[in-house]
């Protein structure tokens, strides 16, 4: 996954970008980055902050440039992947970009490229090249920025939000095609600033002004913004994870708060899955804000027999290599087995996705003396791999757990859509196995339509759980290129 922050104010902006990046950390674990225009030339930090916080790597940065008055625009990114953002000179003149998203063709378009020799790209350490770089050459190709990005928003397979500060200090903002991504514009007293997170403005002082709608492109100065191409509400489908997981609590998206979002969706997960229990208890930390709900609509008292120690834990599914998620998962949550001994407990979580962690907690808790175990996810279960953002390191479709307990079922070449009806046959004998699997008294997932019921959004992509991609294409009776239902046609390509 990842996040950006930019603002352009009428005096030294350091502060806010550094601190507005800073609010997105819970997104990525990977490299940092932040670019000011100092009115001749671009001003630029790029770190690696997997082994140490985003402020403490940046705070000699940020100590260099706060009495800097000619920084009054800036850019900043939290990535698990890119260094970023990247410095461009081009037709277009000088810019910084930065993206956050899932480009799933990329190497097409860098094969399309290349079969133009005047076209190269630079290489990461890992012998890979940057999405963004690739984004950036996307709008070199043509005439203007929103031209550009409107090439970007065409030409891309997955997602991609865009922030690119000028040599005029303005920003321009760009939401993915789909609004898959939150991308939220705020303002105060001579500033405005964009941001994936709300949250970010709040000790800030901005703000809120809009939600940018998918495939809406703006242009932000410290005067005010312009709309550069007109949103398309009608092709919403943000992901429903910012709600569920990755969200932070304080922010609100689309006018809805993901705390109290949450609340709701442990209520209606009570409502419809409550067993007798002593304690209500929640996986640190999205789970807990299900658990609040389910507590309160089920009047089993809440607890906390799971801590989270914070101080140095980050968040554990970012990691790429498993044996690091599985480290953090289990050196970050401490059990209070006062709380836990000959209780039978309810515990929600957020989801369940490889389930690596599910079973190290699950032991734990057993350890710990617990009488009864059920388990209540927030969520429906995972069954396809997410091919829109990049918030999950899985490299087969076996990486998911009800994959394999399909796969124990029927082997290979099971039909995946048998297992989406929570009433059917497939779907019960699925959950059965995981229930057995992490020795759970019980196992009960949210169902779809609850979870609709509680967020009250409408517009919502749903595709790890039921397949269902409003993005998906059809075959074109004109022969156009990269034409689907929801776009219209696009002119062929050149062969």
């Amino acid at each position: 996954m990842g996040g950006f922050f930019g603002s352009t104010s009428s005096a030294n902006c350091v502060a806010d970008v550094f601190y507005g990046t800073d609010y997105h950390s819970h997104l990525g674990t990977h490299r940092g980055g932040m670019a000011f225009w100092d009115g001749e030339k671009f001003v630029r930090f790029i770190h690696d902050i997997s082994n140490s916080p985003f402020r403490t790597r940046f705070e000699n940065d940020f100590a260099e440039c706060i009495t800097n008055d000619k920084l009054k625009s800036g850019i900043g990114s939290i990535s698990d992947t890119d260094d970023q953002p990247l410095l461009f000179y081009s037709h277009l003149g000088k810019f910084a970009l930065m993206t956050v998203g899932l480009i799933t063709n990329l190497d097409e378009i860098i094969k399309d490229f290349l079969a133009d020799n005047s076209y190269h790209f630079a290489a990461m350490q890992s012998g890979e090249i940057t999405p963004s770089e690739v984004v950036g050459a996307l709008i070199n190709s043509k005439d203007s920025f929103v031209e550009g990005i409107k090439y970007v928003q065409q030409r891309i397979k997955g997602s991609c939000s865009i922030l690119i500060l000028t040599d005029s200090g303005d920003i321009y903002a760009s939401r993915d095609y789909y609004g898959r991504t939150p991308v939220i514009l705020g303002k105060k007293d001579g500033s405005y600033a964009v941001t994936i997170e709300s949250s970010a403005f709040l000790t800030l002082g901005y703000e809120h002004v809009k939600d940018l709608g998918p495939a809406e492109i703006i242009r932000v100065s410290n005067q005010g913004y312009e709309t550069l191409s007109e949103p398309q509400y009608e092709k919403m489908a943000i992901c429903s994870f910012f709600y569920v997981y990755y969200g932070f609590p304080a922010s609100t998206y689309e006018g809805i708060n993901v705390e109290e979002s949450r609340y709701k969706n442990g209520a209606k997960l009570a409502e419809a899955s409550c067993v007798p229990a002593d304690l209500v208890a929640g996986i640190p930390d999205s789970g807990v804000s299900h658990a609040l709900g389910f507590a309160e609509y089920s009047k089993i008292r809440y607890g906390r027999p799971f801590i989270k120690y914070t101080p140095t834990w980050a968040r554990s599914f970012t990691p790429t290599r498993q044996s690091t998620r599985k480290h953090i998962a289990k050196m970050k949550l401490l059990a209070i087995k006062e709380l836990i001994k000959d209780k039978s407990i309810i515990f929600c979580d957020d989801s369940i996705v490889r389930g690596t962690q599910l079973m190290d907690q699950t032991s734990i808790i057993r350890k710990a003396g617990a009488r009864e175990m059920h388990m209540r996810i927030a969520c429906p279960p995972l069954l396809y791999p997410c091919k829109f953002l990049n918030f999950s390191s899985s490299r087969s479709v076996l990486d998911l757990a009800t994959r394999r307990a399909i796969k124990e079922l029927e082997g290979e070449n099971a039909d995946i859509s048998k297992y989406r009806d929570p009433d059917g046959a497939p779907y019960k004998n699925m959950v059965d196995i995981l229930r057995e699997q992490f020795k759970l008294d019980s196992l009960a997932f949210q169902r779809l339509d609850d979870f609709k019921k509680a967020l009250g959004l409408k517009g919502i992509c749903t595709f790890c759980w039921n397949g269902e991609d409003v993005s998906m294409p059809h075959e074109c009776p004109h022969g156009c290129h990269n034409c689907s239902q929801t776009k219209g046609c696009l002119p062929p390509e050149k062969k």
